[in-house]
């Protein structure tokens, strides 16, 4: 049975330094209780669609008129083999405009989610940033620093004309300074990153007010 990981060669390609011992003995942790997880899964009954008109999204397409709704397959809810699961992204399109919404990927964390966010080149981009509060707890500073790499290689290679970045990342006052690269790179970019709020009422994040 081949692992989720194979299908995510740019993952393989990072470099590690110090920490490469430590990420291998957690990957392989990770892969067995995975496979562990699979046969749990295939002992049990698939679960059915309960309607009619009630379907599956994951690695669907739906068109409605002129409008396109494409839902990714599963993906890591931000590290490989996160033990909060697997998320689905959506990417809608409609004649030349392409939205993609990225749910909960965290950063992106992994290098092929941020590949396939730049060969969609979306004109208008909702992500959700790294868990910046968490840092030291459930997020060290490797991931960090590849999240902040990938939403940086994101932005300066995406033609979009907006991307929102929040969700994990607005809940902490110094979420700048955590992922300064971003910011800077987007002032060198046409297109504008702001958060949730920034766009919708044009303030600052609560947490920035509230600081």
């Amino acid at each position: 049975m081949k692992t989720p990981l194979e299908e995510l060669p740019l993952l393989q390609e990072i470099e590690e330094g110090d920490y490469e011992e430590r990420r291998k003995e957690l990957q392989e942790k990770w892969r067995k209780k995975f496979f562990q997880r699979t046969k749990m899964w295939n002992q049990e009954k698939p679960v059915e669609e309960p309607l009619d008109n009630v379907h599956f999204a994951d690695g669907e397409t739906i068109k409605i008129g002129k409008t396109t709704i494409r839902f990714t397959r599963p993906l890591f809810h931000g590290i490989e083999y996160s033990k909060t699961g697997w998320v689905i992204a959506i990417i809608v399109e409609r004649g030349p405009d392409k939205f993609i919404y990225t749910s909960d990927i965290q950063g992106p964390t992994i290098e092929d989610y941020a590949e396939w966010i730049i060969q969609e080149d979306p004109d208008f981009l909702i992500m959700d940033g790294p868990a910046t509060y968490l840092l030291g707890y459930m997020l060290n500073k490797f991931n960090l620093n590849r999240s902040v790499e990938n939403a940086s290689h994101i932005v300066k290679e995406c033609n979009f004309e907006n991307m929102l970045y929040d969700h994990h990342l607005t809940r902490e006052s110094n979420f700048r300074e955590k992922t300064g690269d971003v910011w800077a790179a987007a002032k060198e970019t046409e297109g504008e990153v702001l958060t949730y709020r920034e766009y919708i009422k044009g303030k600052k994040p609560l947490v920035d007010e509230l600081h």
